[in-house]
C-alpha cells in the first residue's frame, strides 16, 4: 500500500534523533528500563556526533537510520558508550544484525571502550527480530548479542502508553500510528488525539513545543487535510487556555531548520562519495560498477566523474 501523499518527503530519521536527544533518559526508561537503572543520572550524558560519523562513515547514505551514540557513566563510576540504533525502514534488512555488530567493534576498536548496542525495530513484520549476529567456520565461533525493542509490541499495552506519564510514551504511540495508518483521514483524526494527549498531561510550553514537533514530523497528513488539522489544534489550544498561538509557526520553522541541516549532511556525504571515486578511478584498479557499489554512487554518475578527470 503505498504512502499518503504528503506536503513534504517521507522522514522518520529526523523526528527519531530530535526526540533521542531531547529525551534520552526517557527513552531509556519506557523502552530498555533495566539498562536505565544502570546509569548514573546524576553525571549527565553527552552525544558523541562526530564519534559516531567516523566508524559509519561509509554507509550507504541513501538509506534511513537513526543511529546516535552517547556517553553515560554506570553506577559504578565508569564511563559506557551507548550505541542507539533506530531502524525505521519500511522493510526489514537481512544484514541489520551485522551492521549493529560492524558498528559495535568499529567503535571498540578505534576507542578502546565499552559500547552497549541497543536495537529499536520500528516496523511492521512481527517475525523481524533480530538480536545477534553470529559466524563460525573451522573452530573459530563469534556470537554478538544486543537489547532490541520492538514497538508494535506495544500494541497490546496500548493503555500503558496512554497512562504513562513519561514523555517517550507520544512518541512511540505516533511512530507506531505512522507506520500502521495510510489512510488520510484516520491520520488525521488520531494525531489530533495525540496533540490533545499532549495539551492535557501538563508540559510545559518548550516541551510541548518539542514534542509537537516530533509528532507532526512522524505523521504525516495529506496536502488537503493540513487546514483541518490546523483549526483542529488551535481549537484544543482555546479549550485548554493555553493560547500557543505561534506553536504551528515555530514549528513549522523547525522543520525548515532541520531540513536544511539534513540537506547539507546529505550533500557533504554526496561530496565525499565523489572525492572516493574520483581517488578510485585514478588508482584504474576498478570498474565504473564496483566504484559505484562502493561508494554508493549512481554508475552514470562514476561515468560522468571518469569524463571530468579526464579533461
Amino acid at each position: 500500500m503505498s504512502e499518503p501523499e504528503t506536503s513534504r518527503p517521507a522522514d522518520h530519521d529526523s523526528p527519531w534523533k530530535m526526540a533521542l536527544e531531547g529525551y534520552f533518559q526517557e527513552f531509556l526508561g519506557l523502552l530498555f528500563p533495566a539498562i536505565h537503572e544502570q546509569v548514573d543520572w546524576s553525571q549527565g550524558y553527552s552525544f558523541l556526533d562526530k564519534e559516531l560519523q567516523q566508524i559509519t562513515a561509509d554507509a550507504n547514505s541513501g538509506r534511513r537510520y537513526a543511529d546516535k551514540l552517547i556517553k553515560v557513566y554506570a553506577n559504578d563510576g565508569s564511563e559506557t558508550w551507548v550505541l542507539i540504533h533506530v531502524e525505521v525502514q519500511g522493510e526489514p534488512e537481512e544484514a541489520f544484525a551485522e551492521r549493529m555488530y560492524t558498528y559495535q567493534y568499529r567503535l571498540r576498536d578505534r576507542y578502546g571502550v565499552d559500547v552497549v548496542s541497543l536495537a529499536v525495530l520500528a516496523d511492521t513484520r512481527d517475525n523481524f527480530r533480530p538480536t545477534a549476529f553470529r559466524y563460525q567456520r573451522w573452530g573459530c565461533e563469534l556470537t554478538f548479542t544486543f537489547p532490541m525493542a520492538k514497538l508494535i509490541d506495544w500494541e497490546a499495552r496500548w493503555k500503558e502508553l496512554e497512562d504513562s506519564d513519561n514523555v517517550f510514551a507520544l512518541v512511540v504511540m505516533a511512530q507506531i500510528h505512522a507506520k500502521q495508518l495510510k489512510d488520510g483521514a484516520t491520520r488525521k483524526d488520531v494525531k489530533v488525539a495525540l496533540i490533545r494527549l499532549l495539551y492535557e498531561r501538563g508540559y510545559s510550553r518548550e516541551q510541548v513545543v518539542q514534542l509537537f514537533t516530533i509528532i507532526d514530523w512522524m505523521l504525516q497528513l495529506p496536502r488537503a487535510l493540513e487546514p483541518a488539522f490546523v483549526q483542529a489544534v488551535y481549537a484544543i489550544q482555546e479549550e485548554k487556555h493555553m493560547p500557543y498561538v505561534n506553536t504551528i509557526e515555530r514549528v513549522e520553522r523547525e522543520k525548515e531548520r532541520q531540513e536544511g541541516e539534513q540537506q547539507g549532511i546529505e550533500k557533504g556525504r554526496l561530496e565525499a562519495s565523489r572525492e572516493t571515486a574520483r581517488n578510485l578511478i585514478k588508482l584504474g584498479v576498478l570498474s565504473d560498477e564496483q566504484i559505484a557499489e562502493a561508494t554508493g554512487l549512481a554508475d552514470a554518475d562514476v561515468q560522468a566523474l571518469r569524463v571530468e578527470d579526464k579533461h
